[in-house]
Parts: structure tokens; sequence; C-alpha cells
């Protein structure tokens, strides 16, 4: 990171910004071009996990090649000054790097879901197979995650 003084090495302040996050956008690679769609997510010990339908362009990419980045960003706002030039932008935000995993196993697929359940406050787990096997789950194992803030 370039400007050292703006990162956030303690990962209890990491977690905090990726626990009060309700979206992430997952980057993933089209080819030669760069795809970037937003997604609820869950997160729990280093893996992200969202859902999605079985069909379409995230699944597809995923399978050609499933590296992929996350990006997380919190307490976002224009700080504004009265010379334009000295208007700034603050900001707490996190980007992890890592390879997704689409969930087969029905074990892993329920678990994956209730964690996403719970990144939205949501503590009962009653999912049922019947419907988590209707949608595709992905985790997301991070092997590289960094936060940087700016303002505060």
């Amino acid at each position: 990171m370039r400007r050292k003084e703006k990162e956030i090495t303690d990962s209890a302040e990491i977690e905090q910004i990726i626990r009060q996050a309700r979206v992430c956008r997952l980057g993933l690679v089209d080819g030669s071009e760069p795809y970037v769609v937003p997604v609820c997510f869950g997160y729990e010990k280093n893996a992200f996990y969202f859902h999605c339908a079985p069909e379409g362009r995230k699944i597809e990419l995923i399978k050609k090649n499933n590296q992929v980045c996350v990006e997380i960003d919190a307490d976002v706002e224009v700080a504004v000054a009265e010379n334009p030039c000295g208007w700034s932008t603050k900001y707490r935000s996190v980007i992890g790097v890592g390879r997704a995993h689409i969930l087969e196993n029905e074990e892993d697929k329920i678990r994956g879901l209730a964690v996403l359940m719970r990144q939205f406050g949501e503590k009962r787990s009653g999912i049922k197979f019947e419907k988590a096997d209707r949608a595709a789950v992905v985790r997301i194992d991070i092997e590289n995650i960094t936060g940087k803030k700016s303002g505060y």
C-alpha cells in the first residue's frame, strides 16, 4: 500500500468493517476484461459466502477462473471544504483476494447460507436443502486481505 498511514493493520478493525457491511463488490475475470457485481454476503473465518442463480454470468466466470476479488466500504462520506481542491472522502474499506468455490455438498450449502443469514442478524437455522439446492452457493477462501481508511 502506497499510503502506509491509511493502512488498517488491526485485523479486528478489518473484521468490524466486514461485519457492518451488507453488500460487497465481487470482481471476476471475463477473458481479458474485469467484471464487477454487487452481492449480499456472509463472512466467517476468512471466507465470504454468497448465493446466486445456478446459471448465469457469475457462475460461468467462476467455473472458468475462480480467482476473485471482493471490495467492501463503510462510513463513506464526502468531506466538503471551502476550496474545491480541499474536498476529500472519508471512508473505511477492505479488499480481499481469493479463490471462489461453488459448493455442491448439501451440508456445505446449508452452512454457507446460514453464514449469509447471520450477516443480516438472523439467528435461526431452519434452511431446508430442498430450497438451498435451487441456488448456487459460493464460498470465497480469502488468501490476502487489506484494509484502508481516510478521515477516521
